[in-house]
């Protein structure tokens, strides 16, 4: 458990160390006391009254150590605790690498909700680990250790009496953590069911509202809800007495020394002087030991997170390379390509089967090639394989005869420009939004990208233009104004690949138009992929690749295919007479 987090830790590792020493000195300074008070204790127990300087200085001692143990031990704890959040952001930030190189299919399986758990909840869990179970435990167990030493100097027999409640108490404890543990996944399934839910239940609130599904969608929510509140029950209901038994027992370290000690007493087996001391030391040590080992009954839930953890942080990424992009040109070229769901059950429910057989397509530089077909066809698919959303399960895809999993990641996005049908606002300035683009770029260039994608119409509404905020997930445009923002994106980053996955879905017939002059504009020269149901807008594109169930089915222009292709002329029908619909 320790070493998986180990590597995280880093230059922060002297702070735990540091940590460690100044609760174990604060643990010393709070069981010395206990020494003072037996000196106080004996000579009382004697017929002796101390002198009142012997008493003073013992007080004064206690209240010295006592000040010495809040110091030393608060100290400690701050020291552990910035090692703690520094190892806890370096954990956030690996897992933030590590997921940007997990096919997507993987992010959405794992669901916003349990993804918004694991990078919260479960990593402010580990700070149990590494704020407190590593410093303090090892002070709360190394300094008992050694007073329960002495406790054998001073008298076997009452060491072991003093002993005999730990067995008791780890005994509960181990039944507790075993009922537990067979109770553990179904409460994380249900957690993790439960948040995803929630997150669905909010995102979909505009839905439910409209098609009156108030009902449907909360009796689910209810079920997950409550789902969660019987699993956590059934949980702690096994742990419960478990639970209150070891709390019970272990502090009370006294629970048969007094009795029996005071037998060993009566009996002249031991002096009385030796049962004070050796009852002052267990009141001394007790707090510690059930500190010590209240953390064990946390370590079983620590281990799952962290488990879970691993599987999230080790998952197989997609493949990439080394190299830097050394395509000889921006041709785009897809050999025998297939892929299936069979090896992304993720994506899928229910049966799964192959979505691309064995595609073939070049894309020459300078040109647009349009991919059309019906829903399903795998348009989107074979878009989605060229950014390396995902990999292939046979065959290859290049640039300029390098094959894209040569590439670093990093490369390979640096040549493709990607905008799809919806896209995604941070709620942060239009500006920066269209900024994303090329961090780098002046603002007289933003201006310039957002002029050629047409966006001035409506940034001029805006009191700020181009410095509003985007809201939300960009809830202050429209449908149609967030993808003039990503052209803008596009047009800023001016790679000389670009997609276009419905890039036009939202277009008004007014904006239409211009929208497609503006497309026009800054595709010159670049290797275009143009993906669209309103086939009006594709028409002029230098090839047209017609797909049908996973299966490029013909190639053309639009008068040729519109001559020889049947299936793209039934296409071509469909599209003509949806756009002449009217209410």
């Amino acid at each position: 458990m320790i070493s998986s987090v180990a590597p995280y830790i880093g230059k922060y590792k002297k702070y735990t160390v540091i940590a460690s020493i100044l609760t174990t000195l604060g643990i010393i300074a709070n069981v010395v006391p206990y020494f003072f008070l037996y000196q106080l204790i004996v000579p009382l127990t004697q017929g002796e009254l101390p002198e009142f300087q012997f008493v003073m200085v013992r007080v004064a001692a206690i209240f010295v150590c006592l000040a010495l143990y809040a110091i030393l031990y608060s100290r400690g704890l701050a020291f552990s605790h910035i090692s703690a959040y520094n190892t806890l952001k370096n954990i956030r930030i690996s897992l933030k690498d590590k997921l940007e190189k997990q096919p997507l299919g993987n992010i959405k399986e794992l669901g916003t909700g349990q993804i918004k758990r694991v990078f919260t909840d479960d990593i402010d869990q580990i700070e149990l680990l590494l704020a407190h179970a590593i410093p303090e435990g090892i002070a709360n167990v190394t300094i008992p250790c050694v007073v329960l030493l002495a406790m054998f100097i001073v008298d076997w027999r009452l060491a072991l009496l003093t002993l005999a409640t730990v067995p008791l108490g780890i005994l509960a404890m181990s039944m507790m953590m075993k009922a537990g543990m067979s109770k553990m996944g179904a409460y994380y399934e249900s957690a993790k069911k439960m948040n995803n839910t929630i997150i669905e239940y909010v995102n979909g609130m505009e839905a439910i509202k409209v098609f009156n599904k108030d009902g449907d969608s909360f009796r689910r929510f209810g079920e997950a809800v409550r789902g969660y509140r019987d699993f956590t029950l059934d949980w702690y209901k096994v742990c419960w007495p478990w639970m209150a038994l070891y709390n019970s027992i272990l502090p009370c370290l006294a629970l048969f020394t007094l009795p029996f000690g005071g037998i060993l007493v009566l009996g002249g087996k031991i002096a009385l002087s030796q049962l004070i001391l050796v009852l002052c030391m267990s009141f001394a040590v007790g707090p510690a030991i059930l500190r010590a080992l209240s953390f064990g009954g946390k370590i079983p839930q620590l281990n799952y997170k962290i488990a879970e953890l691993e599987k999230m942080m080790n998952g197989e990424p997609v493949k990439a390379g080394t190299k830097a992009f050394e395509g000889k040109n921006y041709d785009v070229e897809f050999k025998n390509v297939k892929f299936s769901y069979d090896r992304h059950p993720e994506l899928v429910s229910g049966s799964s089967s192959e979505v691309l057989h064995g595609i073939n397509l070049s894309l020459k530089q300078g040109t647009t090639t349009a991919l059309i077909g019906e829903s399903g066809s795998g348009k989107s698919t074979l878009a989605k394989l060229l950014v390396h959303f995902y990999d292939l399960d046979s065959g290859s895809i290049s640039i300029g005869g390098q094959n894209i999993t040569d590439m670093t990641i990093e490369a390979l996005n640096n040549q493709i420009s990607y905008v799809a049908q919806e896209q995604f606002l941070f709620n942060t300035s239009l500006y920066e939004n269209i900024l994303i683009g090329r961090p780098d770029a002046t603002r007289e260039e933003v201006l310039d990208a957002a002029h050629r994608a047409q966006c001035d119409e409506f940034l001029a509404r805006f009191p700020k233009g181009i410095d509003t905020m985007a809201g939300d997930s960009g809830k202050q445009l429209s449908g149609g104004e967030r993808q003039r923002i990503s052209l803008a994106r596009a047009i800023l980053k001016n790679a000389p690949v670009i997609v276009l996955d419905e890039a036009t879905a939202f277009m008004d017939p007014e904006n239409e138009e211009k929208m497609n002059a503006a497309i026009a504009e800054i595709v010159k020269d670049k290797t275009v992929i143009v993906i669209a149901h309103r086939l009006s807008s594709i028409k002029n594109a230098d090839k047209i690749c017609v797909l049908k169930a996973g299966n490029v089915i013909a190639e053309g222009t639009h008068e040729t295919l519109s001559k020889d292709c049947e299936e793209y002329q039934k296409l071509w029908k469909a599209s003509t007479a949806a756009a002449n619909w009217k209410i």
